[in-house]
């Protein structure tokens, strides 16, 4: 169908509008967090609140406060998980990934690579991002709980304190 009414036209821009408007000032009022690096608890937020806005926008069955319901609830669930996550350690290895080391010393972990899905392209990648040319160069690559790779050059190591809590991590 290609159009049924001006009145349902209307309903969206006001809606719309309005949603858009509710869901930017809770994003806002939640923080940092809600809109920061996605691990996956915040990627299915992020999906959620998406999909609520495409509900109140498109569904004449669901209202504004409905919506704005949807949207509180789903960032207020967020704000007491990474809450929770925060203050009671065991909690967050069931919310987030721990951060995983895939090469130490210039050399791959092949393992790890393996079980993580990344490619030895995706690590060299990672290393030509950041700035060296040669594996042997780098101290260690960590795929992170967000899935980005960090990469630490050798000559950064010092201690590998910052590999702490890292698994796979074998200190030198």
């Amino acid at each position: 169908m290609w159009f049924d009414t001006w009145s349902d036209i209307a309903r969206i821009l006001a809606v719309g509008a309005a949603a858009y408007v509710t869901l930017v000032l809770v994003l806002r009022l939640t923080g940092k967090r809600t809109l920061s690096k996605l691990n996956a608890f915040d990627l299915i937020v992020s999906v959620a609140l998406g999909s609520t806005l495409a509900t109140v926008l498109l569904n004449s069955d669901v209202s504004w406060a409905e919506g704005f319901t949807a949207f509180g609830l789903l960032t207020v669930l967020q704000l007491l998980i990474t809450w929770t996550s925060t203050r009671v350690p065991s909690t967050r290895s069931v919310i987030t990934a721990k951060p995983t080391l895939l090469l130490r010393d210039g050399h791959p972990l092949e393992q790890a690579l393996r079980e993580e899905r990344v490619t030895m392209g995706e690590l060299r990648q990672a290393v030509r991002a950041s700035g060296s040319g040669d594996l042997a160069d780098i101290g260690a690559v960590v795929l992170e709980s967000d899935g980005s790779l960090s990469v630490i050059p050798a000559g950064k190591m010092g201690a590998g304190t910052a590999l702490d809590g890292v698994e796979t991590s074998r200190r030198a």
